[in-house]
């Protein structure tokens, strides 16, 4: 950390300008009627392959990098789920039907308006699965927006993070990475920024106004 206080605030979307992406999945899974297990499965063995892997392998890596479209994927996942449960599982608009179950997180999107208007830079930095944002209103919220998906690369590719710091105009120790995910924070933090792992609205309040040092609230 440098010793004058942080200058930019990246955030991510899902589960920290959102609500718990668990609970999302949750109430998908029950809707559609997927076994929970069977899905972690799929996940674990998906996310367990090194992060350069192709996508033939690797199907989320790719659809975060923008190398699929969400059709492909869906037909992928729906695939793998029939194989582990013996279930049909219908593949057109699978995913689409878990982001319905977002919801806006209006603590954690005031926090950055607030950041913003005392002069922090902000940036948005998201892994996309072909969603579409909500991106009412981001013009006032970020400087700059970074979606996977619109340019080839992933959180945790160390790259994405460079490239978001360039558009920021800033150096890493000079920023605040904020992440409900503890890889996407550790590679932050490996490429020199300051990282803060999202649990609830009021630690992360507290932990940035620490490290910015003046009020968020």
């Amino acid at each position: 950390m440098s010793e004058s206080p942080p200058r930019g605030l990246i955030v991510d979307w899902g589960g920290v300008l959102t609500g718990d992406t668990r609970s999302v999945v949750r109430a998908w899974a029950e809707q559609d009627g997927i076994d929970l297990d069977a899905y972690a499965s799929v996940m674990r063995d998906w996310f367990g392959h090194s992060t350069e892997i192709d996508a033939r392998a690797n199907p989320i890596y790719a659809l975060e990098r923008g190398e699929i479209e969400l059709p492909h994927y869906e037909d992928r996942l729906a695939a793998e789920l029939t194989t582990r449960t013996g279930n049909v599982y219908v593949a057109e608009g699978l995913l689409q039907r878990m982001f319905e179950f977002f919801e806006h997180a209006p603590d954690m999107t005031g926090l950055v308006r607030r950041a913003r208007g005392l002069g922090i830079r902000t940036a948005l930095l998201s892994n996309s699965w072909g969603n579409d944002y909500p991106r009412e209103g981001w013009d006032e919220m970020f400087d700059v927006i970074v979606i996977s998906g619109e340019v080839g690369m992933r959180k945790p590719e160390p790259r994405i993070y460079d490239h978001t710091l360039d558009l920021l105009g800033l150096p890493a120790a000079e920023c605040v990475f904020v992440d409900d995910l503890s890889d996407n924070v550790k590679a932050a933090v490996g490429v020199g920024m300051i990282g803060v792992r999202h649990v609830e609205y009021e630690t992360t309040l507290a932990e940035l106004e620490t490290l910015f040092g003046r009020s968020l609230s």
